[in-house]
């Protein structure tokens, strides 16, 4: 390990200097990354994507295995380190070593990063596929205990632009960029937060909608092996206002909520309550947004459908809005308050986007690059469900970056003896007791 072993100075102190060298020994500033693997071990989750990942290597030459890099990559960028060149001094840091289960003075070293850029490089379509399956049957597990009444299906399309010569990256003109056009999908069962289920790296010149059908058809299919009474409503935005959707959807029981794009015929529906909303506006000077409905039908479309009508006027204008909709119950308030949930979708991007830099991917093959998605999607979903046991804490509703920096971030002292590695934290670490209950949580949520 390459270690700078200059003098700093800082200065004097009540007549004595300040002076400090990175000589400390194995100090580690990723304390947190025990409760990650804690997290890990409770559902399992690397475990079995390392299962579905065969391994083309010579046993005797191996001493990287596919579960300690699948490990080693994920937990990496749950700490905050999405850059594979992190690795090379990561590899001698004692806590991720402890954590990944050698130890943190004696043991073996982890992965180099051309080692972990070998691996990225050797997974195979089909096993991508199958680590898809694994999130999802990960997430279903979680709720095994109680059959849920509704699960909420909230699909978006996001940027993730590009810098070099990636296979697929294409221009895309509503980004204005080289991109990639990944498809997240999350699940709201009941009253539960938003969840990881589905992550999928698409070419940039994709439409928004494309794959979602089968995306869709795929999760529907694993949901309801497990629970077969159980409602399923998609959510989306106009992007996915497809023909070929609906009539699914209609066909085999899944109920919706989508943005319809605005068109003449649907202004001339909404005109006549937009009018009545400008004159409310005038007699009180504050904005105005009243729900209406009507059914209509698009040429494409094999029948009339229920449209929820938005007629909302503010002093900047006319902000109409359309949502579809196969919900018969319901009036067109409820149902479009609850389409306008889909806005916390956002947040769920930009924790994947900002937090983890699932955006990353920078490898030369579209392949490489989807493996390295669903890895950021792992380090999502063991983050997520650290903060779902969280609940009733100041932590409960905190974003992936802040768990990262108040909960994760500890410097720890870390000891290799005979007889036990000891772990060193903070006395007065202000985060200590929640650690205390989390551990507690985690262990007592094992699936």
């Amino acid at each position: 390990m390459t270690q700078c072993n200059s003098q700093l100075s800082f200065g004097l102190l009540h007549r004595k200097q300040i002076v400090g060298a990175f000589d400390g020994g194995d100090i580690s500033s990723d304390g947190g990354v025990m409760l990650v693997a804690e997290a890990d071990d409770a559902l399992g989750l690397t475990r079995k994507l390392s299962a579905v990942l065969s391994d083309q290597r010579q046993p005797g030459k191996v001493r990287h295995w596919v579960d300690d890099l699948i490990r080693q990559r994920v937990y990496q960028i749950t700490q905050g380190y999405e850059d594979c060149n992190d690795a090379d001094d990561l590899r001698h840091d004692a806590m991720f070593k402890t954590a990944i289960g050698r130890l943190p003075a004696s043991g073996h070293d982890l992965a180099s990063q051309p080692t972990l850029s070998r691996f990225e490089n050797s997974v195979r379509p089909c096993q991508l596929l199958a680590m898809a399956r694994v999130l999802l049957e990960v997430f279903l597990k979680q709720y095994a205990s109680a059959a849920p009444e509704r699960i909420i299906l909230d699909f978006d399309a996001t940027d993730d632009e590009t810098h070099g010569q990636q296979q697929f990256a294409e221009f895309h003109g509503f980004y204005d960029e080289h991109c990639y056009l990944p498809l997240i999908v999350t699940a709201k069962v009941d009253e539960g937060p938003k969840e990881l289920v589905a992550a999928i790296l698409r070419p940039g010149g994709s439409h928004a909608s494309s794959n979602a059908l089968s995306v869709l058809k795929r999760l529907v299919a694993a949901i309801r092996i497990r629970w077969p009474q159980v409602q399923i409503l998609l959510r989306a935005d106009a992007s996915f206002a497809i023909p070929d959707i609906y009539d699914w959807c209609e066909d085999n029981d899944v109920e919706y909520l989508i943005g319809l794009a605005q068109n003449s015929v649907l202004l001339r529906l909404v005109e006549p309550h937009l009018a009545a909303a400008r004159v409310e506006l005038e007699q009180t000077a504050t904005k105005v947004r009243n729900l209406h409905e009507a059914l209509y039908a698009a040429d494409s479309w094999s029948h009339s459908r229920r449209v929820l009508m938005k007629a909302e006027v503010t002093e900047k204008g006319d902000n109409p809005r359309f949502v579809v909709t196969s919900l018969v119950g319901g009036d067109a308030e409820t149902l479009y308050d609850l389409y306008a949930q889909r806005g916390e979708m956002e947040n769920r991007i930009k924790e994947l986007k900002n937090d983890l830099q699932m955006d990353r991917t920078s490898c030369h093959r579209f392949v490489a690059n989807q493996f390295r998605v669903l890895l950021h999607a792992t380090a999502f979903v063991l983050l997520s469900f650290m903060r779902k046991l969280l609940a009733g804490t100041r932590l409960a509703n905190a974003q992936v970056g802040t768990l990262q920096r108040h909960l994760l971030k500890l410097g720890v002292l870390v000891k290799e003896t005979c007889r036990r590695v000891r772990l060193s934290f903070a006395s007065h670490c202000p985060v200590q007791g929640l650690w205390v209950l989390l551990l507690r949580r985690i262990r007592a949520a094992a699936i």
